[in-house]
């Protein structure tokens, strides 16, 4: 399991390789393609894949390796030359790192786990569980303490420690900075030559070979080393390393393996292993096995000088370590101030004892963690484009990739078990027994009944139990905060070790049709019988028709009829997963609930402030019908197919059709913000340009307001947008109160190019977006004809810049810039530009530093302006002399003059200005946000004029009117003085 020394793609592998990869049938073979060719001996210094490793060596993430040796590659010195390829070889970083931004190298990025050491008389006792009890660490080890010299028998011989762990503890990881430590010359400077070995290639070596011959295949370089020829005391300075112990069948019967201890002698390489652990072979040599714990019991004690377990991250400490190091530096050597807020959250949540720091145990999920974070916080425009089902499905493939379930006779011609598929079909169905029924944590007895209920043969009972004792805890952990006020008598609970791989695990369970009907069942067994004694039925009926009448044989004919009968039962399974998929994307009850991507994100950093106490452990599951989307993806089916979990193209096509249908018409609804973020995220997992396209057709206006957008948020929002054509246009892009920074307008950006209407208001702009919006204006394509840019802090410079759009716009009509900080420049040079701009028709500067002169100005401007009708001047800087003054340039001057609204005050000299009402209705909505002394002083100069006004009217009607403005002014000043008092302040609408 060399998951992190692998290639990244399969490209890089000679030909050779390819063609004895593809011959394997089994699960095996296809791990063997990805992972440990690594190790294999045709990549050498005369291969292609020897040459792109050279240049890999050039980048920065890991161009500190080659300072490390002042040899060349030509030395001719054979132990340096295998350090050199070790050190290229185990330095390559997989596909799966490469996400986290390049600035990675296996240096920089490595947190110690926690290694103990366990006595051998502790008998089952070494197979703990890392979740069951609180480990010591009175006998914590480090590495570089494994071959202290303290287990030597006083007879030459060296140790054999074997390092064992559950899944996704770090044993390969470990390994793997040992070697790149030795190669370093930083650990273990007693041995001279460290020779690692994976033990899946040895289970598939199927030829008896020598030891020397198999270090020479292997290692190419060092086939004529002195040191594994058996002469003299040399292999005291050699250490073998054989990862993965559980995949060889080790027999250590005098009667099945044979005593050797010439190191020429032909052998099966079991027996080459058990004779090196029997000390028959090579005594002097140290040997470190790394195994699971079902494997502990292979290798009899006597034969084994150390019990080490590596028990994961056992505080919160070195998972903050491992948090720090993915993602501190994420622009280069500059840290990143939301990278160190985000490691601060994490380490509050950690330190509560929460459910995940009971998962972070693992340092899988402490990967796992990184990976969401970095795809919810820094995507990048210029990165590949990855999706949440994408994420976990890498994780899967690097803790399960190729791994078949141990059935206790690795010689058997038996096809055997993927073991993510015999998660699929245990966990997997739990987890969709809790989706339908609404639970996140289970009982013991659920386990039982779900998890190997139906066991009946040996092998099987044997199979759940290495699966149990290797995996279940990998899945499913103790609940945290259901247990803590439990007793020894109740029934304890456990829960997924994340939320979402519940809602991953139950949409890959039916996707692959595990969740089939009793009639599906039945019709597949009979099409399957059938379709197997189909030829020969019909071979025996051509014969006896030729001496019986054909009528009595035709109702015989139906049989080929029947697996026809079974697809149309299939299609409409499949045809139901996506009318499911579509009804539970658009619940009622769900618009209530965040946006999924902001559930994922609460689910790992916490939610902060007081919570509500909840009793029950219900979910809202809203991540189970994207995953089933992302699901149907090329990318994900590929990876999984490698998992030994299968979706065909057929199963896929059907869903789409049907799916395509059902979003279409659920497009049409008027959907909450946070309900329509989850149908973007939804279309964007599936990955389907063309779906895309179709499904937005029928949307008019896609309102996101008061939805945080993320850099994920906005890059899902302009891919799927991006998909439709250049003719598509909305109405209306409302993004208004969702938390968009300078740095997200440019993921923003092919978004923009689709709306005529934009909404940006409410929002942390600041002058620099105004160059990014001048730029979106003066494009030849721009369709937007309203933009509004209200509170944001644009000021006299940011406004400047987006002036210059005007003489190249053709498209604006609205432009709004209300409370952007603009002074009297602003307002000059908007009366200078307007000129030159023809279709503008509605101009909003309220609430901004504008002073009578420069509003007198900006009046005159689009008065004479042939198309504006309307602009905005009230909570200015403005007198009452002033007010007047823009009331009367409002006015034609001549009959038949075109008439601006002038909107200044709620008067227009001693009358009522008819548009009182949304500049009334305008503050009321904002005052709460705005500065509130400054609101207060322009409501009560409001009273003042409707006062002196009303005393200027004798008529009942009239003076009711002004009464009735007064009190709106009234009760707006009230609610700022009440929420002065408590405190409150509420989101704008």
């Amino acid at each position: 399991m060399w998951r992190l020394g692998r290639t990244a793609t399969q490209t890089n592998v000679p030909q050779k390789f390819h063609s004895a990869a593809t011959a394997k049938t089994d699960f095996r073979g296809m791990r063997k393609t990805r992972t440990s060719l690594l190790l294999s001996r045709g990549i050498g210094p005369h291969g292609s894949v020897w040459n792109e490793r050279i240049q890999l060596m050039n980048s920065p993430s890991t161009a500190f390796n080659l300072r490390l040796f002042s040899y060349s590659i030509s030395d001719a010195d054979p132990v340096n030359i295998h350090k050199q390829r070790l050190l290229l070889w185990f330095s390559h970083l997989p596909r799966e790192e490469k996400q986290f931004g390049g600035y990675f190298s296996p240096e920089t990025m490595h947190v110690e786990p926690l290694i103990l050491k366990r006595n051998p008389e502790d008998g089952k006792g070494l197979s703990t569980s890392p979740y069951k009890g609180n480990a010591s660490v009175s006998h914590a080890l480090t590495v570089e303490q494994l071959f202290d010299g303290s287990q030597s028998d006083g007879q030459g011989r060296g140790p054999n420690v074997l390092l064992y762990g559950a899944v996704g503890t770090g044993k390969s990881t470990v390994v793997r900075k040992l070697v790149l430590d030795w190669c370093a010359g930083s650990v273990l400077s007693q041995f001279k030559l460290v020779l690692p070995f994976s033990c899946e290639d040895l289970s598939n070596l199927s030829k008896s070979t020598s030891l020397r011959d198999l270090v020479g295949r292997k290692y190419v370089h060092l086939r004529k080393t002195a040191f594994v020829n058996g002469d003299g005391n040399q292999a005291r300075e050699v250490l073998f390393i054989f990862n993965g112990m559980e995949k060889m069948n080790l027999d250590f019967r005098i009667g099945s393996t044979d005593l050797c201890s010439d190191p020429n002698e032909a052998l099966p390489p079991a027996a080459i292993v058990v004779n090196l652990l029997r000390k028959y072979l090579l005594p002097e040599a140290s040997i470190l096995i790394t195994t699971r714990l079902s494997a502990v019991d292979y290798i009899p004690k006597k034969y084994v000088s150390r019990y080490v377990q590596i028990c994961g991250f056992n505080d919160p400490d070195r998972q903050r370590a491992y948090f720090t190091s993915r993602l501190l530096l994420q622009s280069g050597e500059k840290p990143n101030k939301e990278a160190e807020s985000l490691i601060e959250m994490l380490y509050l949540n950690l330190q509560k004892e929460s459910q995940l720091a009971t998962a972070c145990f693992l340092p899988s999920y402490c990967w796992l963690t990184c990976a969401i974070l970095h795809l919810l916080h820094f995507t990048d425009v210029h990165a590949p484009i990855r999706t949440l089902t994408g994420i976990y499905t890498s994780f899967l493939g690097l803790n399960f990739e190729g791994e078949v379930l141990a059935t206790g006779d690795a010689s058997s011609q038996e096809p055997q078990t993927s073991l993510m598929l015999y998660v699929v079909r245990t966990v997997g169905k739990l987890a969709f027994d809790g989706v339908t029924s609404k639970r996140t944590s289970f009982s013991k007895k659920d386990l039982e009944q779900w998890i190997g209920g139906q066991t009946k043969t040996d092998e099987e009972l044997q199979q759940l139990a290495v699966f149990r004792t290797d995996v279940l805890d990998f899945f499913l952990v103790p609940c945290v905060e259901r247990n803590k006020n439990l007793t020894e008598l109740d029934d304890k609970r456990y829960v997924f070790a994340v939320p979402a791989m519940q809602d991953y695990l139950a949409a890959l369970y039916v996707v692959l049709g595990e969740n089939k009907s009793a009639m599906e069942k039945v019709t597949n067994q009979l099409s399957v019988i059938i379709g197997q004694a189909g030829e020969d039925v019909t071979a025996l009926l051509s014969i006896l028709s030729k001496f019986l009448p054909l009528r009595i044989f035709a109702i015989f004919n139906l049989v080929k009829l029947f697996p026809k009968l079974f697809e149309r039962v299939s299609s409409l399974s499949r045809g139901r997963i996506a009318n499911t998929m579509a009804a539970e994307m658009f619940r009622s009850e769900d618009s209530f609930n965040e946006d999924v991507l902001d559930q994922v994100e609460q689910s790992l950093l916490g939610v902060q402030g007081p919570q509500l106490q909840q009793e029950d452990d219900t979910g809202p599951f809203e991540l189970y019908p994207i995953f089933k989307g992302g699901l149907l993806h090329y990318g994900n089916r590929r990876l999984l197919d490698q998992l030994g979990c299968s979706i065909k193209s057929s199963t896929v096509a059907q869903i789409t059709h049907t799916l395509k249908k059902q979003l279409i018409k659920g497009s049409r609804l008027v959907l909450p913000p946070t309900e329509l973020m989850d149908l973007l995220v939804l279309l964007y997992e599936l990955q389907n340009p063309q779906l895309m396209a179709e499904v937005l057709q029928p949307i008019k206006a896609i309102k996101l307001s008061t939805v945080r957008m993320t850099p994920l948020k906005c890059f899902v929002l302009s891919s799927v947008l991006d998909c439709t054509p250049s003719t598509f246009l909305l109405n209306e892009l409302d993004l208004s109160s969702c938390h968009i920074t300078p740095e997200l307008l440019p993921m923003l950006w092919p978004a923009f190019h689709h709306t005529r209407s934009l909404n940006l208001q409410f929002n942390s702009l600041g002058p620099e977006s105004c160059a990014l919006l001048r730029d979106l204006l003066l494009g030849p394509s721009c369709t937007i004809k309203s933009l509004q840019l209200c509170d944001n802090s644009l000021l006299d410079s940011g406004a400047s810049l987006l002036l210059d759009a005007l003489p190249g716009n053709k498209s604006l009509q609205k432009l709004s810039l209300m409370h952007t900080g603009l002074g009297d420049c602003t307002a000059l040079k908007m009366a200078e530009r307007l000129s030159q701009h023809t279709g503008l028709q509605e101009l909003n500067v309220a609430y901004n530093n504008i002073g009578d002169d420069a509003a007198l100005t900006l009046a005159d401007a689009c008065r004479e302006h042939p198309t504006v009708h309307t602009v905005h001047l009230y909570l200015n800087q403005l007198t009452d002399a002033g007010k007047r003054s823009l009331h009367i340039r409002g006015v034609p001057q001549k009959k038949g003059g075109r008439r601006v609204k002038t909107l200044a005050s709620v008067t227009e000299g001693s009358d009522i200005s008819e548009d009182w009402h949304p500049i009334l209705n305008v503050i009321g909505k904002n005052s709460l946000l705005w500065e509130r002394e400054r609101v207060r002083e322009q409501l009560r100069v409001f009273l003042k004029d409707l006062e002196w006004g009303r005393q200027q009217h004798h008529s009942f009607w009239k003076k009711l009117h002004f009464h009735r403005v007064e009190s709106v002014v009234r009760k707006t000043l009230r609610m700022l003085e009440t929420s002065s008092t408590t405190g409150t302040t509420p989101a704008s609408k």
